[in-house]
């Protein structure tokens, strides 16, 4: 009997499970039977940050049917492919797809009943949908493998490299051959430069809220009508806002024109003052699908462009070495969809346009031409950097910036939902491919330290969660609504936010709008917390970063970006043959455990190397490891000695059986 405990049961774990479902009938002999313990204190399959018990106000920022579990006829992975349901396919006929169980909450039945395709569904229908993956994928495991659900919290993890790992439960042992860690996305104590502004709220009696998790935060501190600046303009920032307003009974209705909504207040609101560096919001998400034929994707980064970048000598930077190859993969999505679907609006054949397009290179004044004289409105044309910078030089008062916000708004949110400008979609369509050699650009270890710092987990994701990764729709309308309603006031780009002793007020001011200045009794620093191993919440990562057996890379647990086995300092910095980490808190940062559907997305491709990775392990593993049990003694005697020898803060406590479950154990079960 070999045993896996995999640390962490929410979208990643269930995916690593549904991905050794997929394998192990090939992998694993019958005479090798597999007991899998899944350790997570939240319900599996949604796990924490996809849990049922959050607000019903929360929702995904991705349409139902951009929302699939399952890999397809795109993924390139070694395993067999599975297909199956994306959350539109199985909220349409859930009792079509086993093991079928009726979802609890009557008002999350009713929203799966009624939701489009092209809906935006709540973070409790996706917990839904989440609970069905992770019941299919226990019911196709082989005959052979057993799970079950510990809900409670991992302490930590120890033990020989080549012996048996010791999982410390809060009330028993798990003894493991293999331990994963999908830990997903993790907080963080608050950064170094929050501590000030935390003790200067205290000592005035001030609302101050650092970086985390909307549907973790406490927000009833913030009085109605207190004057809170919330620092942050992304997903982090719509949760809020919903929260402060209709979570504290506002309503929005439609206004007289039937187009435009507006918000009737319900006097319990704070005043929310909202600035960032960009100073705007993320772009809205699309509401259609594309017009045209899809573009052939990838045509300029590809395996064969990355190789021969690959091929100069010495470090590489991303902006200067790929940007160029990326920016050109985007603009050929979005050219390839305005010259097929609207081809009024250009002056040139495609096949004219691209055998221009081919030779020339992005950042060059003849590409720009082509552009120009082949696409006569500026407003089909791809500026990254007026997208990246959209008040850029804009000096106004704060009047004529609330007027200039809401135009840009309206116009953000007018176009991405007018399919004339499915251009858009072909853009995002090309960013999502990119995500197809970044992992083999970041596996090289060429990116210099710096690169990897401030351009690609600093510039690239920040840029594409701004282009790529906003809210649906109907939030920018409403953030119209409140704009309207005085309730949110725009500060501008490039703000600071400064305690002032003399007032005990935090002071807002972005040169946006020189010399104004918002005085504010409350801050938010409204965007999600940044994963920092040395500053991490996981009791595990901390234990093991205590004991010296984890390297970091920019704030992030480093894995072989391979299979995903942790690299340990204490085997020189080799892979440990016994423990894998997949998931955002890992320099993998394959962020996403969902994705679209025919994407071949790089999270299920880790998931599917590491799961045959782990299946062959434990099929090979040699008997006198496998046949030891944690019944003994000289086993937790060893055990305890090595982690004594690393400096293990906590040995175990509560010996059992292999496997021992703690009281919030439950064996799950196939059908």
């Amino acid at each position: 009997m070999s045993t896996l405990a995999i640390i962490g049961a929410g979208p990643r774990g269930t995916g690593l499970l549904e991905r050794i479902a997929a394998s192990a009938a090939e992998l694993l002999p019958p005479e090798r039977p597999l007991e899998i313990h899944l350790v997570d204190p939240y319900p599996p399959g949604g796990g924490r940050i996809w849990r049922y018990d959050q607000s019903p106000l929360l929702r995904m920022n991705s349409m139902a049917e951009d929302v699939t579990m399952f890999t397809d006829e795109s993924a390139t992975v070694e395993g067999p492919v599975r297909p199956g349901p994306s959350l539109a396919e199985w909220a349409a006929r859930p009792e079509e797809f086993a093991p079928y169980q009726p979802v609890a909450d009557p008002a999350v039945r009713a929203e799966l009943r009624s939701l489009a395709p092209t809906d935006f569904p709540t973070r409790r229908a996706q917990s839904a949908y989440l609970d069905w993956v992770f019941r299919r994928a226990v019911a196709e495991l082989p005959p052979h493998v057993t799970v079950t659900v510990h809900r409670d919290t991992a302490r930590s993890v120890s033990g020989p490299p080549h012996g048996a790992q010791l999982v410390q439960l809060s009330d028993g042992v798990l003894v493991a051959d293999q331990v994963v860690l999908t830990l997903g996305h993790l907080g963080a104590a608050p950064d170094p430069r929050h501590h000030d502004l935390a003790a200067f709220a205290a000592r005035h009696g001030r609302f101050h809220l650092p970086p985390a998790f909307s549907s973790d935060v406490d927000l009833s501190g913030l009085a109605p009508g207190e004057q809170l600046v919330l620092r942050g303009f992304g997903l982090a920032f719509v949760d809020l806002v919903a929260m402060l307003t209709e979570g504290r009974g506002g309503r929005f209705v439609p206004a007289p024109d039937g187009l435009a909504l507006r918000y009737l207040p319900s006097g319990r609101e704070p005043v929310i003052h909202v600035g960032s560096r960009r100073g705007v919001p993320y772009h809205s998400k699309t509401g259609y699908r594309l017009q045209g034929p899809p573009a052939p994707l990838p045509r300029y980064f590809d395996a064969a462009a990355v190789d021969r970048v690959l091929a100069n000598p010495g470090p590489l930077e991303l902006r200067r070495d790929f940007w160029p190859l990326m920016a050109k993969e985007i603009g050929f999505g979005h050219y390839h969809e305005l010259f097929h679907a609207h081809p009024e609006r250009v002056e040139l054949p495609w096949a004219d346009f691209l055998d221009d397009y081919d030779r020339l290179d992005w950042y060059t004044p003849e590409l720009a031409a082509l552009v120009a004289r082949s696409v006569p409105d500026p407003a089909d044309r791809l500026d990254f950097e007026a997208l990246d910078h959209p008040l850029t030089g804009l000096r106004l008062t704060p009047d004529a910036l609330q007027q200039h916000l809401r135009d840009h708004i309206t116009a953000d949110a007018d176009r991405r939902a007018d399919p004339a400008h499915s251009a858009d979609l072909g853009a995002f369509l090309a960013l999502l491919s990119l995500y197809g050699q970044l992992p083999r650009i970041m596996a090289t270890g060429r990116l210099t330290a710096d690169s990897v710092a401030t351009e690609l987990d600093g510039w690239w994701f920040g840029f594409f969660s701004f282009l790529a990764s906003g809210p649906p729709g109907f939030r920018l309308r409403q953030l119209l609504a409140l704009s309207e309603a005085g309730v949110v006031r725009f500060l501008g780009a490039d703000l600071r936010v400064e305690p002032d002793e003399s007032t005990g007020t935090f002071v807002a001011t972005s040169p946006t709008t020189p010399g104004h200045r918002v005085h504010a009794t409350a801050l938010i620093e409204g965007y999600l917390p940044k994963h920092v191993l040395s500053r991490t919440e996981d009791p595990v990562l901390r234990a093991l970063a205590r004991n010296g057996e984890l390297l970091e890379e920019s704030g992030l647990l480093t894995v072989s970006l391979t299979d995903g086995r942790v690299l340990d300092p204490t085997l020189g910095n080799a892979p440990h043959p016994r423990r894998t980490a997949l998931g955002p808190h890992t320099n993998g940062r394959a962020y996403t455990a969902f994705a679209r559907p025919r994407t071949n997305a790089p999270g299920f491709r880790q998931n599917d190397t590491a799961a045959r990775n782990l299946l062959t392990l434990l099929a090979d593993d040699p008997a006198d490891v496998r046949l030891r049990r944690v019944g003994d003694p000289d086993l937790l005697a060893d055990a305890s000695e090595e982690s004594g020898a690393r400096g293990t803060a906590q040995p175990p406590t509560a010996p059992g059986a292999r496997g021992t479950a703690t009281p919030a154990s439950e064996k799950v079960t196939r059908g």
